[in-house]
Parts: structure tokens; C-alpha cells; sequence
């Protein structure tokens, strides 16, 4: 027997896809849904060679998902599960091999919830990327922000997002999606940060079952492995001693997930009992069971187990509660029919720290029976404590069997604890200074926490529990911070304003006819309480905005003035601005009667002198024939003697001059002539 690799596994999936899926829109393949998730190696890459078309169930995206009617959904999706074994960032690349398709994401944290509440609740969103841009996406480092919208492709909008900071111990779900029915697939490898969701906990045999007439054995793993590992044959097993033999195997729930936790031995025939060894060894597929990552059980890993007399299933486990836990999971070595658990939680009493109740009571049931049984509390455990649960004679006049008709005794216990919830609420205090402002954050701890992630500018984080942030750009800065007790863990967000900057501005005429005044417009921001005008002529003002300003007089030549502002806030911080204007010595306007364009700098060229209030201008020149020779609409520009690049005779030329006087709001025409002297 040929075992598959994972990954062709992954691909010999997608290739079976039903086309009535496609018709129906049914998410029914493996990695499909959240509860079917592909499990995640951080070492691998996924190599989605087809994206099945189906979906699509609404995702909340905060942030996005009510701006404009834009929705968001978990169409031709595929989603990936893995633990964070080391705190830290994590990146991550999506390719697509069409770089024209477009592909979404989602990461979710659902540490303590169930894999479909990602439908419902917003609580569990981390980080996401929603742009309409085509091309590669993932989580960068080097992105700013931890989720970018709807768009349009043409907006151009970033498709990486800012990576997230994983909290170790976490359980999140990852959800890439595609907009259109036409792809052609995508390739997922994780890189970047500083997170591991690479486990490392070597695979081992953990424990045995047996089933009640002794003719099947279920071996726990110490951590889920993959399905398409297992041997159909039971070859990755055998018992020591012993006159039954492995003749199937199959693993648990492998029908409806890519992993498992436990498998099932199917034996030729009872075993007596008695003592026994479970071996694991390379079966006909040259493996034993492997991991995620391909790590095996090393072949010859040997675990006891006993055949015995039946006896009634012991009380004696419970799962660590979640935080603020409202359901307690209980847990047994051996299936309980879930027909002996009285559904209004009788069977069970508790006691400890703070006053709660028990309101109901269920099964995680498959052919009626459950491992577990989920005890509803009467309201959450918010606080720190210690609690008993205790095994009673319920209501319906049992306690508890189990599936092998044994009844558990009344009287067992079990304990637990409780941690406390926690708060992320946290205080900025800020230090106000001209070149730099300083932020102080600080989280009252408490219930012990031991965790702070701050995330700030985009990009930017600390693990302190009160850092000390120091900008020179000042503006609005985002803050945000999660903290954790290892159990319990809560998030908030901030504005920061840092709104001291101070800037000097102002606007102020660049030129001025003898009979001007100077007026000026104030564009300084800050909270000011002083300003200092100087003029550049001798004189001063210290009005916020001074008044029409009349500078000096030189008839015979221009004059410019630097004019300069300083501005000082409340705080004592000071900017200046200054800018130039020049006082013209005259702006009559008047065509030369003679010009040399000879050259030597001095008279060369035939303009209308000081035409700075001259709108609407038109300027023409025509030769003694009538030929117009030189025509502008700007002033400035000066005829040079020349006509099509040929020097011009010397004579008598003919101007017309037309404008309007800014001042009058007339219009004025000329005409005259100017002789062209070489």
C-alpha cells in the first residue's frame, strides 16, 4: 500500500470535488468549513491547485463591514487551523497563480470558542485584508494597518496587512477567500516574526480503551495526527501477547477532519482478560502515525494496558475551564450514554468560591454517547476561585452510566479553578514638549496578569506593562492593548492626541505699486499666544493680525523687505516663517520709444514697462509693411528684435497695447511706435 503525502492528499481532495457542490453552493469538501480546517505546520506550504465554488456565509469584519453596503463573505473559501506554541508576529504569503486573481483573508482567534462562531462573533477577529487589489496579500511587518477594506482594483489599496501578535497557547483559524467563480488557485506559506505554530512535541501513544466486550481497542494520542497516516489495515499496531490480532484501524472522526486524536483497532476476536502491550510499528504504508509536520511514533513505542472485569467508569476529570467560564466539560475514559444524563443537570451539585448553579446538563453525542458532558452553569465565573463539582443521584433516579451499562457511584468529585477576568483599560499621560512629546501608557495589572501587548503606530509594539512612547510628529496616534493571564484576555483601543504642534504662516503681497499697502493674512496653528511680526523696514507689530502695512518709498529704484512672523504657544515653543516682498519704485506703464537689441544688456528688448496691474494684456507689433512681427499675453516676454530668427531692420515698428487696470477695473488701449536701433 502507497501512503499520500499530505499535501497530495490535500490535492487528490479538490480533485473529487462534486460538480452538484459547485451547483449548489454547499461547502461539503474537507477544509471547506471552519470545524474541517486544514491543520497548519508553520514549516509547510499549501498548494491549492483548485478553489471548489461555494459559500457563502456572512463575515464580520470591524472596521469595514458597515461601510456603504460592501459585504463581506466566505465565498470558495478554504480555512486553516493551528496553535501558537511561542508568542510573537507572524507573517505570511498568499500567491496566487494567476497574479490577476484577487484573494481575501481573515485570522480569527478562537481560543475557547467554537470554530462556527467565527460567523457571528466579532470579538474573535485579529486581522484581515479585504482589497480588491489583485496580486500576491498576506501579513507583512512592513504594512501599516491591521485591516484594509473593500475596494475597488483600481484604487490600488494595499493588499498586506500590518502581521498579528499571537498570544501562545491561542487557537486561530485562517480564512482565505476568493471574490470571483474564476481562479485558478493559490499557494500559502508562512514566513516572517517571530511566532512559532510549528509543534514541537514530538508524537506519542498517550493511553488505551477498551471497548466493552473487549473486541476493539481505542488508542488516545498525545496530540491529533493525520488522518491518511493510519494503516486501514491496523498494521501500524500489534499486541505483544495475546490470542487476538489488529485486523482494521481507523482513526476518529477522520470522516469530517484532516487530523485526529484517537483511533479505533478492530481485533479478529475478544481479548481475555488480563495484561497486555500495544506496540507501534511501520505498517504496510512504511510509517506509523504521523503529525502535521511529518514527524512520526517512533516505531516500537510500546504502551501497557489491562483487560479487565467491567468496572463503572470513574469521576474523576475535568477540562480547565475557559475564561469566565459559563460550561464546565467533563471528561471520561469511557463513553457515557447520554440518555443517563438528567438533561436539567441533577446528576451533578457545586460548590466553592462564589454562589453558582447548575441549570442544565448534555453530551457531545455520537450514537448516543459522549467522553464529555457539559455542565451550563447558572451565570459565568468572573472572578479567581476554587470550586468542586460533585456526582449526585439526579432526578431521572440515576447518576451517570456509562457504555458498558455501568453505573458511576454518587459521591465522586472533581475540582477546578477559576482565574480572573482582566482589563485592557489603560491610561496615556503626556509630556508636552516643542521638539518631541513623550506618552506614558500604563495598565493597572491586576488579576494577575502577566501579558501586555501594546501595538502602536502601525508598526510598532512593546510587551512592558507601561511603556513610554516619544514622537517627534505630533497628530493622532492609534494605541492599542491586549492583555492576558494566561486564561483570560481582553482588548483596548485609544486615541492619543497629540495636538501641539505649532507652525507659523502667512501670506503677504510678493509685489507693491508706490500706492500699496501691504495686507496680510495670518495661517498660523497652534494654541498661540504671542506673535511677533517685523517688517524689514525698521518697524514691527505684535498683533495677531497687523494692519494694512504702508512700506517705504524709493522712487528711483525697486526695494525688497523681508517680512518675518515668530509665533510662541502656551508652552513656550516658538516657529518663525518670513517671506520677501518687493516695493516697486514704479508701476506706470509705458512702451519704450527706442531699443538696441544689440546684446550689451542695456535696453535690448521692446516690452510695456511695469505691467504688474495689467490684466487681460495683449501686446502686438507690427513693421512698416503692416506685418505683425510680435504678439504676447504676458508682459514678460519681450521682443527681442527678431522675427522667425531673423535679425529685423532697423526703423520705425507700430505696438498696440490693450489691458485692463486692476485697480480701475478699465480698459485701457495704446498705440504707438518705437524705433529699432543696432
Amino acid at each position: 500500500m502507497v501512503k499520500l503525502t499530505w499535501l497530495s492528499f490535500i490535492a487528490l481532495m479538490l480533485a473529487v470535488v462534486p460538480k452538484t457542490n459547485a451547483q449548489f453552493g454547499v461547502c461539503s469538501i474537507l477544509g471547506q468549513t471552519p470545524p474541517t480546517a486544514f491543520p497548519v505546520c508553520g514549516t509547510s506550504k499549501f498548494v491549492q491547485t483548485t478553489v471548489p465554488i461555494c459559500g457563502s456565509k456572512e463575515i464580520l469584519v470591524p472596521g469595514c463591514s458597515s461601510q456603504g453596503n460592501a459585504g463581506y463573505f466566505d465565498k470558495n473559501p478554504f480555512w486553516y487551523k493551528f496553535t501558537c506554541f511561542q508568542s510573537g508576529t507572524l507573517g505570511f504569503i498568499i500567491t496566487p497563480n494567476d497574479l490577476g486573481d484577487d484573494y481575501d483573508w481573515q485570522l480569527f482567534d478562537i481560543t475557547g470558542h467554537s470554530p462556527n462562531e467565527v460567523f457571528t462573533n466579532s470579538s474573535l477577529f485579529v486581522v484581515a485584508n479585504w482589497a480588491g487589489t489583485y496580486g500576491l496579500t498576506g501579513a507583512s511587518g512592513s504594512a501599516l494597518g491591521k485591516v484594509q477594506c473593500a475596494s475597488n482594483p483600481a484604487d490600488n489599496v494595499p493588499t498586506f496587512s500590518h502581521w498579528p501578535t499571537l498570544i501562545k497557547g491561542h487557537k486561530y483559524l485562517l480564512l482565505i477567500s476568493h471574490f470571483t467563480d474564476s481562479q485558478s488557485g493559490y499557494t500559502l506559506t508562512f514566513g516572517g516574526g517571530t511566532a512559532s505554530i510549528t509543534d514541537t512535541v514530538q508524537p506519542h501513544l498517550k493511553g488505551v480503551g477498551i471497548s466493552c466486550d473487549a473486541s476493539n481497542i481505542f488508542v488516545k494520542l498525545n496530540k491529533r495526527l493525520i488522518c491518511n497516516s493510519v494503516a486501514a489495515d491496523g498494521s501500524d499496531f500489534m499486541i505483544a501477547s495475546g490470542t487476538s490480532s489488529i485486523v482494521a484501524a481507523t482513526g476518529y472522526n477522520c470522516g469530517n477532519s484532516f487530523d485526529m486524536d484517537s483511533v479505533q483497532l478492530i481485533l479478529d476476536k475478544p481479548l481475555p482478560p488480563g495484561n497486555y502491550m500495544l506496540i507501534a510499528k511501520n505498517g504496510t504504508d512504511a510509517n506509523t502515525l504521523l503529525d502535521v509536520c511529518g514527524a512520526a511514533i517512533p516505531a516500537g513505542e510500546q504502551i501497557p494496558f489491562i483487560v479487565s472485569t467491567l468496572q463503572p467508569t470513574p469521576f474523576d476529570s475535568i477540562a480547565p475551564p475557559a475564561c469566565a467560564p459559563d460550561v464546565l466539560h467533563l471528561v471520561f475514559s469511557k463513553r457515557i450514554q447520554c440518555s443517563s444524563i438528567a438533561p436539567d443537570g441533577s446528576d451533578f451539585t457545586i460548590n466553592g468560591s462564589s454562589v453558582v448553579g447548575i441549570v442544565s446538563a448534555g453530551g457531545s453525542c455520537d450514537g448516543g454517547l459522549s467522553n464529555i458532558i457539559d455542565i451550563k452553569l447558572s451565570a459565568p465565573i468572573y472572578k479567581q476561585g476554587s470550586y468542586q463539582v460533585k456526582l449526585v443521584t439526579g432526578l431521572d433516579g440515576n447518576t451517570i452510566i456509562d457504555e458498558c451499562g455501568q453505573t458511576t457511584p454518587a459521591g465522586a468529585v472533581v475540582n477546578f479553578t477559576t482565574a480572573d477576568t482582566v482589563s485592557a483599560k489603560f491610561s496615556a499621560n503626556i509630556l508636552y514638549g516643542c521638539a518631541y512629546d513623550t506618552i506614558l501608557l500604563n495598565n493597572s495589572g491586576g488579576a494577575s496578569i502577566s501579558q501586555w501587548q501594546w501595538n502602536y503606530d502601525s508598526a510598532q509594539t512593546s510587551d512592558l506593562k507601561s511603556p513610554m512612547l516619544v514622537y517627534s510628529q505630533f497628530g493622532d496616534k492609534n494605541i492599542q492593548l491586549i492583555v492576558s493571564n494566561g486564561v483570560c484576555s481582553d482588548t483596548a483601543s485609544a486615541i492619543v492626541s497629540l495636538d501641539n504642534a505649532i507652525k507659523a504662516a502667512f501670506e503677504a503681497p510678493d509685489l507693491l505699486c508706490p500706492a500699496d499697502k501691504a495686507s496680510f493674512v495670518n495661517n498660523s496653528t497652534g494654541h498661540l499666544i504671542s506673535w511677533d511680526w517685523v517688517f524689514g523696514d525698521g518697524t514691527s507689530d505684535f498683533g495677531q493680525l497687523p494692519p494694512d502695512h504702508i512700506f517705504p518709498k524709493n522712487p528711483m529704484a525697486d526695494q525688497t523687505f523681508t517680512v518675518s512672523l515668530m509665533v510662541e504657544d502656551n508652552l513656550g515653543c516658538r516657529d518663525t516663517a518670513t517671506q520677501q516682498v518687493r516695493a516697486l519704485h514704479s508701476c506706470y506703464i509705458a512702451v519704450p520709444s527706442a531699443f538696441t537689441p544689440n546684446g550689451d544688456g542695456i535696453n535690448d528688448y521692446l516690452y510695456p514697462l511695469n505691467a504688474f496691474k495689467a490684466d487681460n494684456l495683449e501686446f502686438r507689433v507690427y513693421n512698416r509693411y503692416g506685418q505683425l512681427v510680435f504678439e504676447t499675453q504676458d508682459w514678460t516676454k519681450k521682443w527681442d528684435g527678431k522675427l522667425n530668427g531673423q535679425l529685423q531692420s532697423m526703423g520705425t515698428y507700430v505696438w498696440t497695447l490693450r489691458y485692463t487696470d486692476r485697480d480701475l477695473g478699465k480698459k485701457i488701449f495704446k498705440k504707438g511706435s518705437s524705433v529699432l536701433i543696432r
